[in-house]
């Protein structure tokens, strides 16, 4: 299994920093210093540095260089939940489809101003327009190939050798989405009745799949900084084998979370000795705030057992509903499902996103989608700060477009729905984040839209009825 270099300093680091011997506010050896001491290029250096940056360990000041953090940033972190060790069946509350019926599912204030779009997703629209335009006649008599357009396939490819992952063109289908793949990866899989791992805060998106395909899930704690916890993963499946484990170890919905190098090791080979597949879920994968990339779990197996899932929805656009699956050893099951579900991808769509990525556009744009979502951060939890004080614990997401909040144990964030939806002010309780009900005084809470003056103010409200919730 491999460990990257910047890995094993970043570890290194943290080692350091959490022993004593940099104490908070002092400053860590220069970037040059730690190249000369390592024997590291000035890149690897950097990217130890900017992910413990993102998690608060550190902080950068400006020809000045790194620093480490108070204490209180560790103590605001939400704690990890006691999860129930049998598996249930699931049953997701109405309100998810309330929420979606709003399109607020990562803006807590849907009726403010919007981030303007940018150039390149401008450049994108043109680019589809023009495919649209080529051969008409075509497009409108015949199918697309059922696993999708090989130059768009080729082109995803790419962009996972970028991630340090050998992926080809025939290793991939089209998809109707990052959520499509999930469910013909679930499909594929399992069979109703059959139990699946999940983390806990769970995707809901994924608990309504589960629900739909008759399956059960077992909760597996997921830490707001590292992601699944493989030790109690180990210990559930040894009572209640699964089939499949849905994980998201770049950047965890709701809580942003990474898991370290080691952990995907473990949970690889767990799945290989234990006979079950691992359904990644990479949607977050390009939205990681350190500069180099983060590679996934399916660039550490070799026996075709990590069904890797992703799209363009969250790192480009809602709207294209692009995605593909790379299904290892079942890739042949998953294109047959494919053809019973959705037959074929619109290929105007395809080929003018093919020639966006081609042309670098897609590159740019990601780039600078990440330092702004990396700005939304550290508004939104300096704003949380601000207005929770002691009051309230939140992750600090090391990546993707949300962060999970946690509120005093007495409160119930659900209970409050419907009166501030009623003021415009739209809430992601922590409930719709499990099968067993967990996260009643949770919710999450996006940085996907910049801070206004109206989200701050929805923020503000929110917070205060919560917190006002008597005891």
């Amino acid at each position: 299994m491999t460990t990257f270099r910047y890995q094993a300093l970043e570890a290194h680091l943290r080692q350091q920093i959490e022993s004593g011997r940099y104490q908070a506010g002092e400053k860590l050896p220069s970037v040059r210093t730690l190249c000369q001491l390592h024997s590291l290029s000035k890149a690897t250096v950097t990217h130890a540095l900017q992910s413990l940056e993102a998690e608060r360990l550190i902080y950068a000041v400006p020809k000045s260089g790194y620093f480490v953090s108070e204490s209180r940033m560790h103590d605001s972190t939400p704690q990890k939940v006691t999860t129930p060790s049998m598996p249930a069946p699931v049953n997701v509350p109405a309100l998810f489809r309330d929420i979606m019926a709003r399109s607020a599912a990562f803006d807590i204030f849907p009726s403010d101003a919007s981030a303007p779009a940018s150039a390149h997703l401008v450049t994108l629209n043109r680019m589809i327009a023009k495919a649209a335009r080529t051969h008409p006649d075509k497009k409108a008599h015949y199918y697309d190939e059922p696993k999708g357009h090989q130059g768009l396939r080729q082109a995803v490819a790419e962009l996972y050798r970028q991630r340090e992952t050998t992926l080809s063109s025939e290793d991939l289908c089209i998809t109707a989405g990052c959520q499509h793949a999930l469910f013909l990866a679930l499909m594929a899989t399992c069979q109703p009745g059959d139990t699946v791992a999940i983390e806990s805060p769970a995707f809901y998106g994924a608990l309504q799949q589960l629900e739909q395909l008759g399956l059960r899930v077992i909760e597996i704690a997921c830490d707001p900084d590292t992601g699944l916890d493989i030790d109690e993963l180990e210990q559930k499946i040894a009572q209640w084998p699964i089939k499949a484990c849905l994980v998201t170890p770049n950047f965890h919905t709701p809580t942003g979370a990474q898991m370290p190098a080691a952990a995907m090791q473990r949970l690889v080979a767990l799945a290989e000795t234990q006979d079950f597949y691992i359904i990644e879920d990479d949607i977050y994968g390009e939205l990681g705030f350190q500069k180099a990339p983060c590679p996934p779990l399916k660039s550490l197996c070799q026996q075709g057992r990590v069904i890797l899932c992703g799209s363009f929805s969250k790192c480009l656009s809602r709207d294209l509903r692009i995605g593909w699956i790379a299904g290892g050893k079942l890739q042949g099951k998953i294109e047959q499902l494919k053809l019973i579900t959705q037959l074929a991808s619109p290929q105007a769509v395809q080929q003018g996103l093919t020639e966006f990525i081609r042309q670098g556009h897609f590159k740019r744009h990601v780039q600078q989608f990440r330092q702004q979502l990396k700005s939304q951060r550290e508004q939104l939890l300096a704003e949380l700060e601000r207005l929770g004080g002691e009051r309230i614990k939140f992750s600090h997401p090391k990546g993707g477009l949300s962060c999970w909040v946690e509120l005093p144990a007495h409160i119930n964030t659900q209970r409050h729905y419907q009166a501030l939806r009623e003021q415009g002010i739209v809430l992601t309780p922590g409930v719709l984040f499990s099968a067993h009900g967990l996260y009643q005084h949770h919710l999450r809470v996006s940085f996907s839209q910049p801070l206004t003056a109206g989200r701050q103010a929805a923020l503000q409200t929110l917070l205060d009825t919560l917190l006002a919730q008597p005891a």
